[in-house]
């Protein structure tokens, strides 16, 4: 049986937390910038962390050695 190996657009795009959550960067970030309020651009700057089902879907299918 080979080995499963990691998604490589995932691994660039998805980080597990120390707890096990899975932690993506948010969107809307690339461009159009000056048309954003700035409480959008202060709160995007952190991240988020996914739901836990997408989360476990995301290590399931894509990141299965993180």
């Amino acid at each position: 049986m080979p080995k499963m190996k990691t998604h490589s657009g995932a691994k660039k795009r998805f980080r597990i937390t120390g707890k096990g959550n899975v932690k993506a960067g948010a969107s809307h970030r690339r461009h159009f910038m000056r048309r954003r309020s700035q409480n959008m651009k202060r709160t995007s700057r952190l991240g988020l962390i996914l739901f836990k089902t997408d989360g476990e879907n995301i290590i399931k299918y894509f990141l299965p050695n993180g």
